[in-house]
């Protein structure tokens, strides 16, 4: 053999050699790329549908619920292509525990108000209510013929469920947050992203601070500071966005504490009217605190458990002979002219992956 033959044979396995080493790390990768959840705020996602959608059927019966859920969690999932979604609920008494913080939070929601705007000129308000628990009651219905996970744990609000299985129980996964509730913004990393429908955005650390000027480590703070009309939660006066960033500029950084910003209005009081109102009304901030944050979890190790025991079992099979029949029952053709094909669009790949 001469030396052209050798060199030849030696350059044929160095580039066999590449070409395996390439073929192991590319499986490395692909078998270490990290699983995805998305997590769904299950009322919140039907309640904005529900007050937008004025959809009827062909009875004349208000279906924009029903209709705009479906839809709605359906294009989150097409856009981001999980490996597993859950829908969470608040569960029976779910408020309890923060109202004995604050015995006038969500208060305002057992008032009576008109949601759908446009629907609600041929409705009565009590027609509006019926409605609303009705179609809440049929999506339950639909989700159980979904592979898809349905969380609801009694005395817990939805909010404190999707932070303990954000942070903890799926903490070696990607997460989104569907939600257009801010609250969620405070549980954002490298790793918990949130989805706001209505604004149509991503929500990760960098476009935190780039849209509010905090971090997503600090974020509860600002949120404490300026209340939430949604949770009938009040804002410490004087206290707009611009405000907040000028008087705290250390909250665009590191993780702070609600003892550091104290001892930063105590050194600064004075220069600031804003100052003397947080230190007169700080056990009103340290109440807004408790009651947003979500870090410190509510849920007792029994409820836990109860968690662990559901998304540690496979959700429902999907089901599209079930899941047309409820279409034709709620009469929601015209919203899903092509149903099996959109159902099979939607659901069929994470069907696929939960069944092997």
């Amino acid at each position: 053999m001469n030396d052209g033959d050798v060199n030849s044979k030696l350059w044929s396995l160095f580039d066999s050699i590449k070409t395996e080493k390439a073929l192991i790390e590319t499986k490395g990768i692909m078998e270490s790329k990290q699983k995805e959840v998305l997590i769904i705020d299950g009322y919140n996602t039907f309640i904005r549908c529900f007050a937008a959608i004025p959809t009827l059927n062909e009875d004349g019966a208000h279906t924009g619920g029903v209709s705009g859920f479906l839809k709605s969690i359906g294009h989150a999932i097409k856009l981001f292509g999980p490996d597993r979604v859950v829908v969470v609920f608040d569960g029976v008494g779910g408020s309890q525990k923060r109202r004995k913080i604050y015995s006038e939070y969500k208060d305002h929601r057992r008032t009576k108000v008109r949601l759908n705007r446009i629907y609600e000129e041929n409705t009565s308000l009590g027609e509006e209510e019926v409605s609303l628990k009705k179609q809440l009651q049929r999506i339950v219905i639909y989700l159980t013929y979904l592979p898809v996970y349905m969380v609801s744990l009694d005395q817990v609000e939805a909010d404190d469920t999707i932070a303990y299985m954000a942070l903890d129980y799926y903490k070696d996964w990607r997460v989104k947050i569907m939600s257009a509730d801010k609250d969620f913004l405070q549980l954002v990393n490298d790793r918990v992203h949130i989805w706001s429908p209505t604004k149509k955005k991503v929500y990760g650390p960098v476009e935190i601070l780039s849209e509010y000027g905090v971090s997503a480590d600090n974020f509860i703070y600002y949120k404490a500071l300026q209340g939430d009309a949604s949770d009938n939660i009040p804002s410490i006066k004087g206290f707009g966005p611009k405000t907040i960033i000028k008087a705290f500029p250390f909250l665009d950084g590191g993780r702070t504490t609600l003892e550091l910003i104290r001892e930063h209005g105590n050194k600064n009081k004075g220069s600031l009217k804003v100052y003397d109102t947080l230190l007169d009304n700080w056990d009103d901030f340290e109440r807004n605190y408790a009651l947003m944050q979500l870090t410190d979890s509510y849920i007792q190790t029994v409820g836990q458990l109860r968690i662990k025991e559901v998304l540690d079992n496979q959700p429902p099979k999907m089901d599209e002979n079930g899941l047309a029949k409820l279409i034709l029952e709620d009469k929601l053709w015209s919203s899903f002219p092509n149903f099996r094909g959109w159902i099979d669009g939607v659901f069929g790949r994470i069907n696929k992956i939960l069944r092997g």
